[in-house]
């Protein structure tokens, strides 16, 4: 299984989910973030894009904030939901969203001054050579001097194995029924990747409708993920371990990288 399967079956559930998980806590984080790289002379007020923009949670409240968004995805279910959510909120003006593949990124050289992985997207590349071709086509995508903002999930390596287990409950789903989050996870220890299959149950009794899709992410380390971002030609200027701009360390909740390009 590659990392972008299953990922058109959980769109009807990430906003769901992601409410009852990671919220908006990042957020601000992000807005405040992006405002700050294209105010200056090397952002020069240009777009920001936006890897893995999913249904818009990012995308939509840096748009809010007053920033240009091109957000980029696989997924067709969960451009829809994105689509929907710019449309509803006005912001047709200011977010665009394109179907690609963000390792051979459709946009000229330098295009952007900032370019955003939120909340863990550069872990659903499960293969080195994957990785090293996204990595590449950011840093050509980036004006001089601009700069990379990518946040890894810490702490998916350290997931116990379960089988089977109800992890999630809600009285109202993203379907206005009750819904069920029945869930699986296996760690592969040597390629550091960890598995998730998931099982969505709406509603009660025979009439419940279930819906079964598996999701896997890759893990590298702070260091492992500078090396790598050093040999793309990104200079890493800061290490964060919070969404307040906290320095990052080995014990931090949040692993945030920022990079720029020479």
């Amino acid at each position: 299984m590659e990392g972008w399967h299953g990922w058109d079956d959980y769109a009807a559930y990430y906003d769901w989910e992601n409410a009852q998980t990671v919220g908006r806590r990042d957020l601000a984080f992000w807005s405040v973030f992006a405002q700050g790289a294209t105010a200056g002379p090397a952002g020069g007020g240009g777009p920001i894009l936006e890897l893995g923009c999913g249904t818009g949670r990012v995308a939509l409240p840096v748009a809010r904030a007053g920033a240009t968004v091109v957000g980029i995805d696989r997924s067709a279910p969960m451009l829809d939901r994105a689509r929907k959510r710019v449309k509803r909120a006005r912001l047709q003006s200011q977010v665009q969203l394109v179907r690609g593949d963000i390792r051979y990124l459709p946009f000229p050289d330098k295009s952007f001054p900032l370019v955003m992985a939120p909340y863990g997207i550069l872990q659903s590349l499960l293969v080195e050579r994957d990785l090293t071709k996204t990595l590449a086509a950011v840093s050509r995508v980036l004006t001089k001097k601009g700069t990379f903002g990518m946040e890894l999930v810490a702490d998916l390596p350290a997931w116990d194995e379960y089988s089977k287990r109800v992890s999630m409950r809600g009285k109202r789903g993203p379907n206005g029924k009750p819904i069920t989050l029945v869930e699986s996870v296996t760690q592969d220890r040597v390629r550091q990747i960890t598995r998730f299959e998931q099982e969505f149950i709406e509603g009660r009794g025979k009439s419940a409708v279930r819906k079964k899709f598996g999701l896997a992410f890759r893990t590298l380390t702070v260091p492992q993920m500078v090396r790598r971002l050093e040999k793309a030609g990104l200079k890493v200027s800061a290490l964060l371990g919070d969404y307040q701009g906290g320095v990052w360390g080995l014990r931090a909740e949040v692993w945030i990288i920022l990079a720029r390009r020479g």
